[in-house]
């Protein structure tokens, strides 16, 4: 009897969880549309290039998707930062840092969210290529992709950009200590503290 009320439990929060995910991102969407008008004409002075960056990362199960974001850096042809190296602070744009501190860039990926590839509050996904190299060197890595990613979590918000092999596990600790301790406390403290670093401008 406990274990079924138990599972029953479990069942509603996932579903109050989608719930809150897409009434969330839907009231989000005329924000995107207002700030995607502004940054595409800032970009003409600001940040040339396109203005949506395409990415593919690791999601639940550890399938390939594509995310959404406001793009920060310079224009590249491809991905040449290897998973241990640290981020190419000189591509990005000194527009674009303004975007990251506010967690501005990451708004696209509502839409990530509305396709069912992502939660609001989840592990953040990595770079596929990457992630794939972190499946054989990180221990608990593959577990952190039971859930959907998130477009932020308790990692992120903890730690930050995780650079390496090192910060990488302890990412991936954080990630799956969320994951064994779900519920609505949890996401409630994520949410209060990703609401802090954006009005802070404490986003990298």
């Amino acid at each position: 009897m406990k274990k079924n009320r138990k599972s029953l439990e479990s069942r509603i929060f996932w579903i109050n969880k989608r719930l809150f995910d897409i009434i969330t991102s839907l009231l989000l969407l005329p924000l995107l549309v207002v700030f995607s008008c502004i940054i595409f004409i800032l970009n003409f002075f600001f940040n040339k290039g396109k203005l949506i960056f395409f990415q593919e990362r690791m999601g639940k199960d550890c399938k390939s998707f594509i995310t959404y974001k406001f793009r920060t850096m310079t224009p590249s042809e491809k991905m040449t930062r290897q998973y241990n190296d640290p981020i190419e602070t000189d591509r990005i744009t000194q527009f674009g840092k303004m975007m990251r501190k506010c967690r501005i860039d990451e708004l696209p990926q509502i839409i990530n969210v509305l396709k069912g590839d992502m939660s609001l509050i989840g592990p953040r996904p990595d770079y596929y290529d990457h992630a794939l190299v972190f499946l054989n060197t990180v221990e608990g890595y593959r577990e952190r992709h039971d859930i959907l990613p998130g477009i932020t979590g308790l990692s992120q918000t903890r730690l930050g950009y995780a650079e390496g092999l090192d910060a990488t596990l302890k990412k991936t600790n954080i990630d799956n200590y969320y994951i064994k301790n779900l519920g609505y406390c949890v996401e409630l403290r994520i949410i209060f503290f990703t609401i802090i670093i954006i009005c802070k401008g404490l986003g990298k």
